[in-house]
């Protein structure tokens, strides 16, 4: 999974980077911009985000700022404040899912179109529950993780 994850990003960023390249030097050199490109371009960028996101919570580094760890002291006090943050975030992350999920519904009954290249926008629009799903997996999973580190007494 996690090579996956490292070659599915990497393609993306060079997908992204090409698509940026490209529409600087068609539009900017050569004077000729390239019918659609933004278009095109929303896909992988909007899938880099996400999975960006995913990926940083698989590997729990996302950026916190986390100034309670400053004044505890023990292993057993940051595990326990890992697992209220991990509980909020599930909380939050969940409700977000849930608003995520509607609107996954609402782009699959509507069924949009890009305006120029009419690509249908469904493809981009479920990124976004795909990703809060994922990274809710994760969360629980860094949780667990937490709950069996503070019962057992050993480092997660």
């Amino acid at each position: 999974m996690d090579n996956f994850a490292k070659y599915l990003l990497t393609a993306l960023i060079c997908i992204v980077a090409l698509g940026q390249f490209v529409q600087v030097i068609t539009r900017y050199v050569l004077q000729v911009p390239v019918m659609g490109l933004e278009e095109t371009m929303l896909y992988p960028t909007l899938w880099l985000y996400i999975l960006g996101s995913v990926n940083a919570s698989r590997e729990n580094t996302h950026i916190r700022a986390n100034v309670l760890e400053i004044f505890i002291k023990t292993d057993r006090g940051h595990t326990i404040l890992a697992i209220i943050g991990e509980v909020i975030s599930l909380i939050v992350g969940l409700w977000l899912l849930s608003w995520a999920w509607d609107y996954t519904r609402y782009a699959w009954r509507v069924w949009r179109e890009s305006p120029t290249l009419y690509i249908p926008t469904f493809y981009s629009d479920i990124a976004l529950v795909t990703g809060l799903g994922l990274m809710m997996v994760y969360t629980a999973w860094h949780l667990w993780r937490h709950i069996r580190s503070l019962r057992t007494g050993d480092p997660a």
